[in-house]
């Protein structure tokens, strides 16, 4: 999916590049000739086309991954933001751990919380994305714990940072402990 991707984003490139760079100088200097040349036309399918297949994989993908989203992770490894666990002790420091995934709404909803933002009130699409990506966030660092054979997460840390228009980046990272057990 990501290779078709890739070549929708690269025939979109490829037809933007061509129409503004070639087409506007040729309809400046043609400007009489109302036929389109071959080459304009295939760098306007180019950039049409090429927007269609990203959005058709990006659709699919997404589908694909919805399955994923939000699941809670179902090992039973402690989550602190301490740096230590009453009533236990580390026997063992295993490392940093984290988590990371960048979201972003889509228009549609991204218009409506411009209207929330004009009108006042809480803007839930935004709540929604930002639990959505601490969730897959917070899998994604269990997850490596769970590689690494640990028992809890201690000194968890939440980072946020805008990447670009209102897609927002989510960090989480803690480190990777083993409990004594006491027999």
């Amino acid at each position: 999916m990501k290779f078709f991707r890739h070549i929708g984003s690269l025939a979109f490139v490829l037809g933007l590049f061509s129409a503004v760079f070639c087409g506007i100088p040729w309809y400046v200097m043609v400007a009489d000739d109302p036929v389109l040349p071959w080459w304009l036309k295939t760098a306007i399918f180019c950039l049409l086309g090429g927007i269609l297949v990203v959005l058709l994989t990006v659709a699919l993908e997404q589908r694909k991954n919805r399955e994923s989203i939000g699941v809670e992770s179902d090992h039973p490894a402690l989550l602190l933001t301490s740096a230590a666990l009453p009533g236990q002790k580390i026997d063992q420091t295993l490392g940093l751990v984290q988590g990371h995934t960048v979201y972003a709404i889509w228009l549609g909803k991204d218009l409506s919380a411009i209207i929330r933002l004009i009108l006042g009130g809480e803007l839930t699409e935004y709540t929604e994305m930002m639990g959505r990506a601490r969730d897959t966030a917070t899998n994604r660092m269990i997850a490596r714990a769970v590689e690494m054979g640990a028992d809890a997460v201690i000194n968890i840390r939440y980072m946020t940072t805008s990447v670009v228009g209102s897609a927002a980046e989510l960090l989480v990272y803690g480190t990777a402990v083993k409990l004594r057990q006491d027999s």
